[in-house]
């Protein structure tokens, strides 16, 4: 029977050299070198085909090992290094599954946005692929670096060897950027977005983002804004708006902009002002629906800047003429809706449309009539978050009689789809968007009487459908594809504000850009607010 004896390291009479926390690290370096960043080599051949580039990738490879090492290595001890690195390694074969099959990023807007969506959210990107590499490139490993039994020498010998660790990794380091230096040039300043699939180093730097940005700032003061805020006495109606804030709809799946399959059989046959050419501020929920409520730019929002200031909503109450409410059949209002009513119609408690195991964005009609007849002395501001066009489970977004386009693709696994099936599951969904609108459209027109009424839709960020292989939405917004930051964003008005001369001016500049930034002004002249904060350029009215 096989016997180990660590202390005097010899079985049958051959010295066994001991299982330290160094050659352990080494080990798991290898591993994820090896293992967990395909996505990365992969993008590395792309711009450094390997036939005419053999060194430089080569000693891509010996850095990114080395670093790896390095990094684990000045964190080591005998209290650390097994739980940082079974936890890397269960993180990543997490991340090497979404940056293999979505080809996604997963920086600190990632990980912020699915921090902040729920379970029945997430159980949708739940697949056996999923499973597969959670168990054999997450678990099994892990449990072998649980199960290995490692040597610790006295803190003077650990420290000396981790000396000399760190010296030598930093000398292969130098040693290749100095060989190399020409072709890491190139890779550090012109091809940054390579770094972004290095694993698990990247997502490690950027859950330290995270953490920083989110947590290290300190006691949160929330600044006030718009307190001067009012709305001039004036005779006639009150207004009665709704906004819609879609969720990935992109604009060239439009077929009001064109688009060949006809995903908006219901809107073209309303007054509608589309607007063709819109922009969104971030490329995902967590970030794009906080900052386009915000009284910042995107060039000058910030996560920070964000949760520390108020919004537009804040500015429309503290006119005290306002009655908002806030609908939520996403994931939730990632911060906007905190201090005015909110109501979460994920659920059948509230949602009474809730069909194929989905509660529909329609459900989120049901009711706004007792809201309305509470406040008949105000101007009211419904916003309806609907569910959309979510992925990467877009068959789950539309009842069965929306399934006009097929084949559609009828799992979450999308690689495991055609493009053409993926496309279809995602026009449906946005044709049941389109049946959603017409029906908000309807519910307003009961109240044109009685209220001057009016709809807005502006949808949250785009969409990856597998272009170049990159799907759903996240990526870091200056190296997004078009498909996630154009997104779709149109007006609805009723009869007595339709005739208004700023409507009839914005018919002739709907093809204008416009992007997310507009929204908090655009709201605030929509219900005539009066305060230093609005900026009546950006008022898509008041153009």
């Amino acid at each position: 029977m096989f016997c180990y004896d660590f202390q005097n390291k010899t079985q049958k009479g051959y010295v066994i050299k001991p299982f330290t926390q160094t050659r352990l690290i080494i080990i798991v370096s290898l591993f994820f070198v090896v293992v967990d960043n395909y996505t990365f080599f992969k993008n590395v051949l792309k711009v450094y085909p390997f036939a005419e580039n053999a060194g430089f990738v080569l000693s891509l490879a010996v850095v990114l090992f080395a670093v790896t090492v390095l990094f684990f290595t000045l964190f080591s001890s005998r209290w650390t290094t097994k739980p940082l690195l079974i936890i890397a390694l269960l993180v990543s074969s997490l991340t090497n599954y979404f940056m293999n099959t979505y080809h996604v990023i997963i920086d600190d807007s990632m990980i912020r946005n699915a921090i902040q969506t729920n379970f029945s959210e997430s159980s949708d990107l739940l697949t056996f692929k999923l499973v597969l590499y959670f168990v054999f490139l997450g678990l099994l490993p892990a449990y072998w670096v649980y199960r290995t039994n490692v040597v610790y020498r006295s803190w003077k010998s650990e420290l000396w060897v981790k000396t000399k660790t760190i010296l030598l990794t930093l000398i292969i380091i130098t040693a290749s950027l100095f060989t190399y230096s020409k072709y890491y040039t190139s890779f550090f300043r012109e091809h940054k977005p390579l770094r972004f699939s290095i694993n698990p180093l990247y997502w490690i730097f950027s859950s330290g983002k995270y953490v920083y940005l989110t947590y290290n700032s300190g006691p949160l003061v929330l600044k006030p804004i718009g307190t001067d805020a009012t709305i001039p006495e004036h005779k006639g109606p009150h207004k009665l708006v709704i906004m819609v804030v879609g969720e990935a709809a992109r604009a060239d799946h439009f077929s009001l902009n064109g688009y060949p399959k006809e995903t908006n059989p219901k809107l073209k046959e309303e007054n509608i002002i589309d607007l063709s050419n819109t922009y969104s501020c971030g490329t995902a929920t967590a970030e794009s629906v906080p900052c386009m409520f915000s009284v910042y730019p995107r060039s000058e929002y910030t996560y920070k800047k964000g949760i520390r200031t108020e919004n537009v909503l804040d500015v429309l109450k503290h006119t005290g003429k306002v009655a908002m409410l806030w609908r939520d059949n996403n994931s939730d209002s990632k911060g906007v809706a905190l201090r005015i009513p909110y109501e979460n119609y994920k659920t059948p408690a509230h949602n009474t449309v809730c069909t194929e195991g989905e509660c529909r964005d329609v459900g989120m009609l049901v009711g706004l009539d007792t809201f309305i007849a509470q406040h008949p002395d105000k101007d009211i501001l419904i916003i309806l978050h609907q569910m959309g066009n979510h992925g990467p489970a877009y068959y789950k977004r539309y009842p069965k009689a929306y399934e006009k386009f097929k084949p559609a693709c009828k799992t979450n696994q999308l690689e495991s789809c055609s493009r053409e099936a993926i496309t279809n599951a995602y026009d449906n969904a946005l044709r049941y968007t389109d049946t959603f609108l017409a029906k908000t459209i309807d519910f307003l027109k009961k109240y044109d009487k009685k209220y001057q009424t009016a709809m807005l839709y502006m949808s949250d960020h785009g969409e990856s459908l597998g272009e170049n292989g990159i799907y759903l939405h996240g990526l870091p917004y200056f190296m997004a594809p078009d498909a996630q930051r154009h997104i779709g964003a149109l007006f609805w008005f009723g009869p007595s504000l339709e005739k208004n001369a700023s409507v009839q001016s914005l018919k002739k500049h709907k093809d204008a850009h416009y992007s997310q930034d507009n929204l908090f002004h655009t709201l605030l002249g929509l219900f005539n607010v009066q305060t230093k904060v609005y900026d009546k350029k950006l008022d898509m009215l008041a153009q």
